[in-house]
């Protein structure tokens, strides 16, 4: 239960930082260990992970718990993220390396709030130098409102992070603190960091099926879900892209795209992007092909045999590491100038390591789920047309078309 005091301070309580490699959804990502990340609790997905199908497991984060959040406050108003470890099954000593601090500011000629992420002691990898520095780029068209600010209203660089995690982390800082004190504690899920392994992680975070609302939602939410799908590919194709990094080998830098991109594409523009995540800047990586069609293929087998199973508005990620084996790697002719959307092609004698996994089920509903609203009969069919089209696409990729 949601307590009201917060726990005292001590050498096991963890401060969250921002999950820099998260590229879609609205709700922050917090990462609480190298192994771990965190998200508030939302009692839908916590009865989703509770019961969870055997078959499904390798098709999802694994579930490691619950965990106590507050906020604290220092004197000059700067907001942190506390997490209280107190569950057998939360993991490790976490090593805590960055600082992401919030000041309260006002835009010009509003009372609007903004974020000032103030960023001390950075070691992290992706944010220091190394082997193509692995910085982030992004040629992201935001909105005005969607970038982080200075606490002098300046845009930092788009470069040394992905900008849409820290995007999201201003909005929930911003909430946070609004509408809650210090005193008041929240519970978070903590799920497996499945990116921790990669070097330079490439995600593809997609939007599945051909209905987005739960049955939950008001009707003036559901009407605006259907406008989405109907003026997106997720009522064409059933999947439409919501997020993606993917290094480039011959810039050292990762390319960005975010939801805004994703629902304005065309099918043929859909086909485009997904070749586009495929393509390190030199090659196209023709070895990931088999083996992500493959993983595909078997979640497909596993949704087709979950009978109520209704995954409303969840994601399916496509992650591979963007450090390509070396026997992959294809020689580079010094007069060709590659383009980021016509990639040639490297047919590498080994296959990389690839990983598909499902998230977000705070509207998913099954037969016997405590928060169920609606019992349905059958498999979601909606979800197995994006997947049945996604796998398609792929393949007429991998045979050159």
């Amino acid at each position: 239960m949601v307590g009201q005091s917060p726990p005292c301070e001590s050498s096991s309580a963890v401060l969250l930082e921002p999950f820099v490699h998260q590229v879609g959804g609205h709700m922050s990502m917090m990462k609480y260990d190298e192994h771990t990340i965190c998200k508030p609790l939302v009692s839908q997905e916590l009865s989703f992970y509770e019961s969870l199908p055997l078959a499904m497991r390798q098709f999802t984060p694994q579930y490691k718990g619950i965990v106590s959040v507050h906020l604290k406050k220092d004197s000059l108003g700067n907001v942190t993220l506390i997490a209280s470890p107190s569950l057998d099954n939360a993991t490790g000593d976490p090593a805590v390396t960055i600082w992401h601090k919030y000041t309260p500011q006002k835009r010009k000629g509003g009372n609007i709030p903004l974020c000032s992420l103030q960023t001390q002691c950075v070691p992290l990898s992706v944010l220091s130098s190394g082997p193509g520095k692995r910085l982030l780029r992004t040629d992201l068209q935001y909105r005005p409102d969607s970038l982080l600010e200075d606490a002098n209203g300046n845009q930092p660089e788009r470069k040394s992070y992905n900008p849409w995690g820290l995007h999201c982390h201003r909005q929930h800082l911003n909430r946070m603190s609004s509408k809650h004190n210090e005193n008041k504690l929240h519970q978070f899920l903590l799920l497996e960091n499945v990116v921790s392994k990669y070097s330079f992680p490439c995600i593809l975070d997609l939007k599945m099926g051909t209905r987005q609302h739960g049955d939950d939602a008001s009707e003036e939410k559901k009407a605006r879900h259907i406008k989405k799908c109907e003026q997106s590919t997720s009522a064409s194709l059933g999947v439409r892209i919501c997020g993606m990094q993917v290094y480039q080998a011959d810039t050292g830098h990762f390319l960005c795209k975010d939801k805004y991109y994703g629902r304005k594409l065309s099918p043929e523009g859909f086909r485009q992007t997904l070749r586009q995540f495929l393509c390190n800047g030199n090659h196209l990586r023709m070895d990931l092909l088999e083996p992500i069609i493959l993983r595909l293929k078997a979640l497909l087998s596993v949704i087709r045999k979950q009978s109520s199973y209704r995954f409303y508005s969840s994601s399916l990620l496509i992650i591979y590491d963007g450090q390509e084996p070396k026997e992959n790697m294809a020689p580079l002719d010094n007069h060709l100038h590659f383009q980021k959307t016509n990639c040639t092609t490297s047919h590498g004698p080994h296959h990389s390591r690839v990983d598909i996994r499902m998230i977000d089920f705070a509207h998913t509903t099954f037969k016997g789920s405590k928060c169920n609203h609606t019992t349905y009969d059958g498999p979601d069919h909606g979800y197995i047309f994006g997947l049945e089209n996604l796998i398609k696409i792929l393949q007429n990729i991998s045979e050159g078309k």
